[in-house]
């Protein structure tokens, strides 16, 4: 309520049809007689006569009403910090099948365990904040209009965001992402709940982009997430920055994927683990160091000759230094309970839940992600803005798009060495004063 709608006669009300993979090929192959049997045949168009298309559209626009559940336990010790943990909920539409479902077993199972013990007088030391998300097949209305208000708010406080979208749409790997602040939390969890030692895979956590509603706290707050799931192919077979455009499969029910449910099980363990160390450890569970060290990976690969400059590799030298020395004289000493004084504690916590910030961009090439630590898939551990940019000036003969590219990227990695630095300072001079 109140939000302002612009109404703009100009805009089209239809921006794409979907038609089936039946009707494109009646349109666009090859008549059957000249199709061979035994080899595959590129769609195009026939060499002779013209297809005249008529479409009939009847779609109605309307108006309809989104709704997010919030819930929320509140810290003791921490009560202005947020870990948010997102679900989402069925949509207006009747195609979702049971994807919702998973992520919805899974949050209130969650919810019904923590429920336990506060019964027996426990409360996190920060505070936990439940979403279930409407909207989500639409473009993530729910939870984008919801940060969207609370956006001042939410960039001041919430410290992490834990992913439950889809957890279960397969039965074969499980598939750990999450941000570099976050990749040891998520690999020791991992570890820490596998059972049979001999079979448990090594770690393999990644930074690829998270579908559904981690969207807007990724790319607009900068805030660190991680998300679990159980899948039978990689992410990185598939686009994820359109996913809610595709076309709709068959959903397998869930009994058929997990009958007796033990995938949903392993997946509430570690999302649970997860969110209750980074609510309850006195000093945030993150990694600076290996910001630092992804933002050097990123900077390896087959464009580093062309593209990657003596300055760029510099400045990520001067982070990785920075950070190391931000994580052994900082980070250790705050872990020591002995000296483990609060003002030096919520210093060091400030510095770290702010460590991503620094690397949104203002403006991502189309079908990009602001968060530049995050790639599009698994087969490239390169800045995505700086291939797009390469292959933009091999396809026009302009070095602008890279040149703007490469300033994005530098000003990023500069603003993280800094921010690093002025938190040592800061140490420096405050813990100076005190003695």
């Amino acid at each position: 309520d109140g939000s302002y709608r612009q109404n703009r006669l100009n805009l089209t009300t239809l921006l794409v049809q979907p038609i089936s993979a039946v009707l494109a090929k009646k349109l666009v192959s090859l008549p059957e007689d000249v199709i061979q049997k035994d080899r595959c045949i590129p769609l195009q168009m026939p060499a002779t006569g013209k297809k005249i298309i008529s479409l009939s559209i009847q779609s109605i626009t309307t108006y309809k009403t989104i709704s997010n559940v919030i819930g929320y336990l509140k810290g003791t010790v921490f009560p202005d910090r947020y870990i948010v943990i997102g679900s989402h909920h069925n949509s207006l539409n009747t195609y979702g099948g049971q994807e919702w479902a998973s992520s919805t077993a899974i949050i209130t199972a969650f919810i019904q365990a923590l429920m336990l013990k506060v019964k027996r007088g426990w409360r996190p030391d920060r505070t936990i904040v439940f979403c279930s998300w409407g909207g989500t097949s639409f473009g993530n209305i729910g939870s984008y209009e919801w940060a969207e208000d609370l956006k001042r708010v939410l960039q001041r406080n919430v410290v992490a965001y834990v992913s439950l979208h889809n957890p279960v749409r397969g039965n074969s790997t499980l598939h750990p992402v999450a941000s570099p602040s976050l990749q040891q939390l998520a690999a020791e969890s991992q570890s820490f709940n596998c059972v049979e030692k001999t079979k448990c895979l090594g770690s393999n956590v990644s930074s690829v982009q998270i579908q559904g509603d981690a969207d807007y706290f990724i790319n607009h707050l900068g805030v660190p997430a991680t998300q679990f799931s159980y899948e039978d192919i990689k992410t990185s077979e598939n686009s994820t920055f359109l996913y809610e455009a595709l076309f709709p499969v068959h959903t397998t029910n869930t009994e058929e994927l997990d009958p007796s449910f033990s995938l949903h099980e392993t997946i509430a363990k570690l999302t649970g683990q997860v969110t209750l160390q980074i609510a309850n450890e006195p000093v945030l569970p993150f990694n600076a160091l290996d910001i630092a060290l992804e933002v050097q990976n990123s900077l390896k690969g087959n464009f580093c000759d062309e593209v990657v400059i003596p300055q760029l590799l510099a400045v990520a030298s001067r982070l990785r230094d920075t950070a190391e020395l931000f994580q052994s004289d900082e980070m250790r000493p705050a872990n020591d309970p002995r000296e483990r004084a609060p003002v030096r504690v919520r210093m060091l916590n400030d510095v770290l839940q702010n460590l991503e910030k620094s690397f949104l961009v203002h403006r991502a090439p189309p079908g990009l992600y602001r968060n530049i630590l995050y790639r599009l898939d698994e087969r490239t551990n390169q800045f995505s803005v700086l291939l797009e940019a390469l292959e933009h000036c091999k396809l026009h003969q302009s070095n602008e798009t890279i040149q703007a590219a490469l300033s994005e990227v530098l000003n990023s990695i500069s603003s993280a060495q800094v921010y690093f630095k002025a938190g040592l300072d800061v140490f420096e001079t405050t813990l100076a004063g005190k003695k």
